[in-house]
């Protein structure tokens, strides 16, 4: 299965995903913010990166955009998992190089449905 990058600082957010995507086989490494995960992507080959749009410090857009800046991530998929659903944030993300954008709250077959769309 894939292995997936969460970043949220939401403790109780990342359980969540976690759990639905280990559940369905994936493999999860998470991070509680930017910089934590900017530390922690060149570590590994990841499949997937789930982000959250608002951290404190800097945005979930501000990581894709220092994402899609690595050549690991030039096309590896990037999904923005937000409460923000106003189509100025949305187009925000795309220009930053966002994959896709799943509204919070999600359902788990919500979430997985995008997943499985996305990846490889």
């Amino acid at each position: 299965m894939a292995t997936i990058f969460i970043v949220d600082d939401s403790t109780t957010m990342r359980q969540m995903v976690n759990f639905t995507l280990t559940s369905a086989g994936h493999e999860v490494v998470e991070a509680m913010n930017v910089d934590e995960a900017l530390k922690l992507a060149p570590a590994k080959k990841f499949d997937l990166v789930i982000s959250d749009v608002n951290m404190p410090g800097r945005s979930g857009i501000e990581l894709v955009r220092a994402l899609r800046a690595l050549p690991s991530f030039k096309n590896t998929p990037i999904l923005m998992l937000t409460t923000e659903s106003q189509p100025e944030m949305r187009d925000a993300g795309r220009e930053a190089g966002a994959t896709g954008w799943i509204v919070k709250p999600f359902n788990p077959e919500g979430l997985m449905e995008m997943v499985n769309k996305v990846l490889p």
